[in-house]
């Protein structure tokens, strides 16, 4: 009869094993979703298309990296219906307000306008652009994405097919997170976290969509609504002081009876050259965002960083043969999720670049996971904020 530290080391034993074979399972998952994602956008498009006419709100502060190449590409969409952008500052004495003349004196035919929007309504100051912004938009449907984000000719046309569909409220868009061209933008943290994106956020959308039956939430990337839906939530005023207001605006408008729809149109967003303190605020204030959108769901996330599990569970069987069969099963389900979505799905190249980095990016998933119940503090554009229940205060 085994007793005391024989059968810790066996339960521990048994425990890693389970972890990883739900990771293992979490793999498969992932990869029906990405398969049954792709079907269900290629039928979207086999059907016929609407071009209501649209404002794209863009809330702007200062010049970003890379701003100038996703500003452009809203400026030559090739798009049916009619289109305006309006970017909303909170000072006319903005650095982007330059930025955002040239644009117009580049693009005449574009409708474009600027907005000042000098009322602070809660702690985030995007949000608080936003209300004033809608205020100015012309028309009923709306697109809300950030400044940096770079679109194809043809993203104003794929993400309004999604309101074919009478009860859609909310359209979004998935995204690859692009690091910077030179060799100096390529950090090991920023190629971290646009791995991660590719490879394990962007896996874990697919899933949820697919055990769910759909998504309730919205990315950042691309909001596309209505006045309508928005009004039925109470406004955007509702999100002035929460930390994930894109997430929270789709949650929201399914609430209110809508469907939120994940499109096949994949953004572009730029990741920064990150040092090391960057990346783990940056990752960190990201892993506290969602535990507190997901609560349910997010205490589960752990188990779906199947490679540490695998590792350690090598380690704890004494480096047994069936774990290294465990190992060499997780490390091709891992590769086929990265290579599935952040390749088939998303066409990000960096994937296949960075691709030795995926044991490391999951070391450090399973790191941020586990230090995201340690405390409730965020660091956000470089000030502290405690974080509760999804919404911010300052320190």
């Amino acid at each position: 009869m085994q007793t005391g530290a024989p059968l810790l080391a066996m339960a521990v034993r048994v425990l890693l094993t389970l972890l990883t074979l739900s990771g293992l399972a979490y793999s498969l998952i992932a990869l029906w979703g990405a398969r049954d994602f792709v079907r269900s956008w290629r039928r979207q498009v086999a059907t016929e298309s609407i071009a209501p006419d649209v404002t794209i709100l863009k809330p702007m502060k200062g010049v970003e990296t890379r701003m100038d190449a996703g500003l452009r590409s809203h400026c030559v969409q090739q798009y049916a219906g009619r289109f305006e952008l309006l970017f909303g500052v909170t000072s006319l004495e903005d650095m982007a307000v330059p930025e955002i003349e040239r644009l117009r004196a580049e693009f005449p035919a574009v409708d474009i306008r600027l907005v000042e929007c000098p009322e602070r309504l809660g702690t985030s100051g995007k949000v608080s652009n936003l209300v004033q912004m809608l205020r100015e938009a012309k028309y009923a449907h709306v697109v809300i994405n950030d400044s940096d984000i770079e679109v194809s000719p043809s993203y104003l046309t794929n993400v309004m097919r999604g309101f074919s569909d009478s009860q859609v409220g909310l359209v979004t868009a998935p995204y690859i997170g692009s690091t910077a061209v030179n060799g100096a933008g390529r950090t090991v943290w920023a190629k971290l976290e646009a791995l991660g994106i590719a490879t394990d956020f962007l896996p874990g959308v697919l899933t949820a969509r697919k055990l769910e039956g759909g998504i309730r939430f919205g990315l950042g990337s691309t909001l596309a609504t209505t006045k309508t839906a928005v009004a039925k939530i109470g406004g955007l005023e509702t999100l002035a002081d929460e930390l994930a207001d894109d997430y929270m605006l789709g949650y929201r408008i399914s609430q209110a009876g809508y469907k939120v729809q994940l499109c096949g149109e994949v953004v572009k967003t730029t990741v920064p050259a990150y040092d090391f303190k960057g990346f783990w605020d940056h990752q960190v204030r990201w892993a506290r965002t969602t535990r507190d959108s997901r609560k349910l769901g997010y205490v589960g996330l752990g188990v779906t960083y199947c490679l540490p599990w695998a590792f350690s569970t090598v380690i704890a069987s004494g480096f047994a043969l069936w774990s290294f069969a465990l190992l060499s099963l997780v490390l091709l389900a891992r590769v086929s999720v990265a290579l599935v979505v952040g390749v088939g799905v998303l066409g990000d190249g960096q994937v296949l670049r960075d691709l030795w980095l995926l044991p490391v990016r999951d070391v450090f998933g399973l790191l941020f996971w586990a230090w995201s119940f340690a405390g409730d503090t965020v660091v956000w554009r470089g000030e502290s904020f405690r974080l509760k229940d999804g919404r911010l205060s300052r320190l």
